[in-house]
């Protein structure tokens, strides 16, 4: 969402707060360059581990951060201004993909958090487990039943934190209690400013069949199929991130140090042991041509840096393709083949209608006026449309068995209850990377294809660790992805002609009003499909033995040939879960914090 008014207000009122007293900003400050686990990557998973491990008295936690803090950052605790945090800021990465052979040769960033809390810090809150056949799958093909389901989910008690909505609204029939946790450490709440576009939606599951009402869309044993009310990591209006939680609630123990401004140049060998190489030495830096810091870990290094950067640090230390190291001057220490490989996202494509009337926010987010008055309610009171989510509701779906793709293609779901799509309806213009029109009124119905089968690639150009990896997502260059795409586009058409909207929409706006026939669908999908930036799988996972040829890790998230080395991040997941993936990545990491613990006692 490129909103420039937006943006530039947002940044303008960053409020200066002290960090956490936790937290460090120069390598000076270290006490000791020793500790007992190295975390790498204040994201998501790796403040999740950094918390669990500390609970245990006398052990001692670094984690080097990368970013800058969050502390004090408007857009990073407001949920409606989370969009405005990427691309092309101080708290992004600032990536972007290759040109896309399937997009029309496009280019378009992608968004990664840059700041303590990682995703979690900067994403758009959504908070779902995926579905129960998306674990079990990973269970089976890692041969591994400690990622089941039924062993998984007693981490959401341990991780959720269930709370009222910051509107104090009668939440009965919106949500199950019994399949959410109420005393964990990252606070959940359904939406707190409900507008009629949400009256919209609820009807149309009353009016077309094909699109029922779903009372809770956490997931879990849960179907995620039809059509609910969305749950984000939030509390009284404010974001709840892993920095917000696991961290805060972490930052008073004496073994914690956590340490921004902190970029890994590089893992180094220590020594060789029956179970591999030791990479228990970290190198990093706080910019190119800075003297490099060097600190060692008595037990573990923990790879939190996610898809991207997990991939580049590996890569930078000797472990990959022994071809691409080659390549790269760089000499091979652990041949493991599938690393940056497997790369898998989900598409988004947002369908834009032009609508009647004063119902959607754009006349506010078109008005600076107007806009600064509800940034200044959020600050002074924490409510209003800021205090929410960018979407209230969503639905899930899948293909009908009989569909034609099915006869020539296998169908890519973890099974007959997880979705192949997605849909989420935004009250504006919801376009990212693209600017608003000046004036209008507008509702976004974008559709999201949670099954893509295809795979692409995270490699490096070049041994600078500052450089940015070549991240190359192949979208669309398979037939499932193109017929799940345009599908999408058809459902999304029948839902938005449910007689509630009659009155509401005049018509699809700019190049989705030629989206009639199959030919012409394929082509607008091509010319405006982006991501909504959920990259899995460059780090897999596989079953526990020396081959690296199915996988980059054992089923325990220990790296391949390697002593002292794990990755727990987004990463390790041999398929993208049918949901979005931010809880996912929590469970994992609290599952792996008990591994970890385990190995350690």
């Amino acid at each position: 969402m490129q909103r420039p008014t937006l943006l530039s207000f947002v940044l303008a009122s960053l409020l200066i707060a002290p960090t956490l007293g936790v937290t460090i900003t120069q390598p000076s400050q270290l006490k000791t360059t020793t500790f007992d686990y190295i975390i790498v990557g204040a994201g998501t998973a790796g403040l999740v581990i950094a918390n669990r491990l500390t609970e245990t008295s006398g052990v001692t936690v670094l984690v080097l951060e990368a970013g800058v803090s969050d502390q004090g950052v408007i857009a990073a605790e407001a949920p409606f201004l989370g969009p405005t945090l990427t691309p092309n800021t101080p708290f992004d990465w600032n990536y972007t993909v290759t040109a896309q052979v399937g997009l029309n040769g496009r280019s378009f960033p992608y968004p990664r958090g840059r700041l303590l809390g990682g995703c979690s810090s900067a994403n758009y809150l959504i908070h779902q487990y995926g579905t129960f056949e998306d674990w079990n799958r990973i269970a089976s093909v890692v041969g591994d039943s400690g990622w089941t389901w039924s062993n998984i989910q007693k981490y959401v008690q341990k991780h959720e934190k269930f709370v009222p909505p910051f509107d104090g609204h009668n939440t009965t029939g919106q949500f199950i209690p019994s399949l959410h946790g109420f005393n964990g450490v990252t606070s959940v709440s359904l939406p707190g400013f409900n507008s009629t576009l949400d009256t919209r939606v609820m009807a149309t599951t009353g009016q077309l069949a094909e699109f029922p009402y779903n009372e809770d869309t956490s997931g879990g044993l849960h179907s995620l199929l039809g059509v609910g009310f969305v749950q984000s990591v939030a509390a009284g209006g404010v974001r709840s991130s892993s920095s917000t939680s696991y961290l805060a609630q972490a930052n008073t123990r004496p073994g914690l140090t956590v340490l921004i401004n902190a970029t890994v140049l590089k893992l180094l060998k220590t020594g060789t042991s029956s179970k591999g190489i030791q990479f228990r030495s970290v190198q990093f830096a706080s910019g190119p041509g800075v003297t490099p810091t060097t600190v060692t870990a008595r037990n573990e290094v923990i790879l939190s840096a996610g898809s991207i950067g997990t991939v580049q640090i590996l890569t930078l230390s000797g472990i990959g393709s022994s071809s691409a190291l080659s390549k790269l001057g760089i000499k091979t220490l652990i041949n493991s083949p599938q690393l940056g490989a497997n790369l898998q996202d989900h598409p988004l494509l947002p369908n834009v209608f032009s609508v009647n009337g004063n119902e959607s926010l754009d006349s506010t987010l078109q008005n600076p006026t107007l806009l600064n008055a509800a940034v200044t309610q959020w600050v002074t009171s924490k409510t209003g449309f800021i205090a929410n989510n960018i979407v209230n509701n969503f639905g899930f779906a899948r293909f009908p068995s009989n569909s034609s793709i099915f006869t020539t293609q296998k169908d890519p779901s973890a099974g007959p209850n997880s979705p192949h799509w997605e849909f989420l309806p935004t009250n504006f213009f919801l376009n990212p990377g693209v600017p608003e029109p000046a004036s209008g009124s507008f509702f976004t119905l974008v559709t999201t294809l949670l099954t893509p089968t295809s795979r692409g690639t995270v490699t490096l150009a070049s041994t600078d660790p500052f450089a940015k990896p070549v991240i190359d997502p192949k979208y669309l260059s398979t037939a499932f992805d193109v017929f799940g795409m345009r599908e999408a586009v058809k459902a999304i058409q029948r839902f938005a002609s449910a007689p509630i909207w009659a009155d509401y929409i005049i018509g699809p706006f700019g190049a989705f009003a030629n989206a009639t026939t199959d030919d012409a669908i394929d082509s607008y999908v091509r010319g405006l499909t982006s991501t909504i930036f959920h990259p899995f799988g460059t780090a897999t996972m596989a079953t526990t033995s020396a081959s690296t040829s199915k996988g980059v890790l054992n089923s325990d998230l220990t790296v391949k040939g390697a002593d002292g080395l794990r990755v727990v991040d987004a990463s390790v997941f041999p398929f993208i879960p049918s949901s979005h993936p931010h809880a996912v990545v929590y469970l994992l990491a609290e599952r792996a914090s008990d591994l970890i613990k385990a190995c350690h006692k």
